[in-house]
């Protein structure tokens, strides 16, 4: 019999750690989510593009003309077993809930918010920062946007992974893949946006700065 890879639960937070009330997780979840809906439809209207699942959904609409909303909700849909397995039904619950409203949120608005004129380097850089903070409202009450996010928060809780670092790498990998759907401008600026997303991660997020828990 082929032996299994047994990983332990995660750990509960020592007493001492500050835990966040439910008002405050519904907070970061409703403006994290608010934030990285406005960042990609930003992306969007540029023709721009992100890693991480949301980029792999926003590169497979350019494509194929659907909306990424639905790409996005339906690319996550895998990626529920590996954080119920591993990361616990909380936050596999508060994984989807969150990408729902990503969801919801990135075709509201698209009707809320529109651009007489937006800049590609300006695009580039407040539409990055936006994901990212995005991002780290939702990491801080650990709660992912799927895919990669589900690795990446695993591997920094299990083995000290930087969360941004491997996000990074793998967000590159994307990038790649889209050389033959962005022009290079595009695909230039898009290796910037990613990497403030990542940075962004990277300087905030690190094990033991913060200890807030849910």
């Amino acid at each position: 019999m082929a032996a299994t890879l047994q990983v332990p639960p995660v750990p509960d937070p020592p007493a001492s750690v500050e835990r966040h009330q439910l008002y405050e997780d519904a907070l970061a979840m409703l403006m994290g989510t608010l934030f990285i809906a406005l960042g990609m439809l930003i992306y969007s209207k540029t023709v721009l593009l992100t890693g991480s699942t949301a980029g792999l959904a926003l590169l497979l609409s350019y494509i194929t003309k659907l909306q990424f909303g639905i790409i996005f909700f339906l690319i996550n849909l895998p990626f529920y077993w590996l954080a119920w397995k591993r990361l616990g039904w909380k936050f596999t619950a508060r994984t989807f809930i969150a990408v729902a409203l990503v969801t919801l949120f990135s075709r509201m608005t698209d009707q809320w918010v529109g651009f007489a004129h937006l800049d590609p380097v300006y695009a580039t850089v407040v539409g990055g920062g936006l994901c990212g903070t995005g991002l780290l409202m939702l990491f801080r009450h650990r709660t992912g946007l799927g895919g990669v996010n589900i690795l990446a928060i695993y591997l920094q809780e299990r083995h000290g992974i930087r969360a941004g670092y491997f996000q990074l790498g793998v967000d590159l990998a994307i990038l790649a893949g889209a050389f033959f759907v962005l022009t290079p401008d595009r695909l230039l600026l898009s290796v910037v946006g990613a990497i403030i997303v990542n940075i962004t991660l990277a300087i905030n997020h690190r094990p033991g700065r913060y200890l807030g828990m849910s």
